[in-house]
């Protein structure tokens, strides 16, 4: 006979488990905040960066956040999620600093292959101008260990070089939640308060904090067609090739990037518990689900991480 678990039970385990990330999350977000001089969080205006954004709201006050948002963005990231990110860091009181890959690529920086050509690995170049430019010595960024393997392997503070880059045999121990914050003149640092965290910990944390998202999040009806196993959404950006047929499907986005990379779901998953349902069940992690700039070879993202990137 198999025992019955009380479910209020449960619901005490998962909040004691939230509020031990939101806890270190905190914390380091205050770590940084005293240890750099120029900080700044890097917003897309996505759950985790909006995760991130209470706990700061959290650890410092609303309206009292001790950096700016920085937001690198390509040019082709969807209207919706855009215009909510100027409206929450209006609600917030926080300084919004934008910075765009088509200026990078007016100055010359940045050179597409073709027209056609996701931008999202350019975004590299356009941040490593924007920390020159504003002297940035720390960027907090959402990248969780669970959604890709490169990212398993980083710090919670990542060191980068002078030039911008991540190198994974140079890593700095953190041992006892200490970290070596020492830079020299050029470098900076990547620090990631919610490396800790899975898909389902944020999902259940938007759940249990009501943390408004973007409307794309949750199933909605969008006409997609389907290549190499992902639902890719029909947009001027991406339209149908010769001898493809598309159709309406009941989808969300697990994750919210440049509309050239960054496909949907199939779900009717309408609120953040219905998601969370949802979430226990999946067995392909959220960048492999619906990326297919991480398509190319299991290397993708390493690759671009030693080069600056996110």
């Amino acid at each position: 006979m198999n025992a019955r678990v009380d479910p209020h039970v449960l619901t005490r385990l998962s909040n004691r488990h939230l509020d031990a990330l939101e806890e270190e999350t905190i914390f380091i977000l205050r770590e940084v905040a005293a240890a750099f001089e120029r900080p700044a969080l890097l917003f897309s205006g996505g759950k985790d960066s909006l995760v991130m954004l209470r706990c700061a709201e959290k650890a410092f006050g609303a309206g009292r956040i001790p950096f700016p948002l920085l937001m690198i963005d390509t040019g082709h990231n969807f209207p919706e999620v855009t215009a909510f990110r100027d409206r929450r860091a209006q609600e917030l009181g926080a300084e919004l600093i934008v910075r765009h890959v088509e200026d990078s690529m007016a100055r010359g920086t940045v050179r597409l292959a073709r027209p056609d050509e996701p931008r999202n690995p350019h975004q590299a170049v356009t941040l490593l101008e924007a920390i020159e430019e504003l002297r940035f010595d720390a960027l907090i960024g959402g990248a969780r260990r669970d959604e890709e393997k490169a990212r398993a392997k980083e710090r919670i503070f990542s060191h980068r070089d002078g030039f911008g880059q991540w190198q994974p045999k140079a890593q700095r121990p953190e041992l006892w939640t200490l970290f070596n914050t020492r830079l020299h003149p050029g470098e900076h640092f990547r620090v990631f308060p919610i490396s800790n965290w899975t898909e389902l910990d944020v999902w259940q944390y938007i759940a249990r904090e009501h943390v408004a998202l973007p409307a794309l999040y949750y199933a909605h009806r969008r006409e997609v067609v389907e290549r190499r196993g992902l639902l890719v959404p029909v947009t001027p950006l991406t339209p149908l090739k010769p001898g493809e047929r598309s159709e309406t499907r009941t989808v969300r986005f697990r994750t919210v990037g440049d509309i050239t990379c960054t496909c949907p779901v199939e779900s009717a998953a309408a609120s953040a518990a219905e998601i969370v349902i949802e979430t226990l069940a999946t067995e392909v992690s959220e960048r492999g689900a619906t990326r297919m700039d991480d398509k190319t070879s299991d290397a993708s993202m390493e690759k671009r991480k030693k080069e600056g990137y996110f």
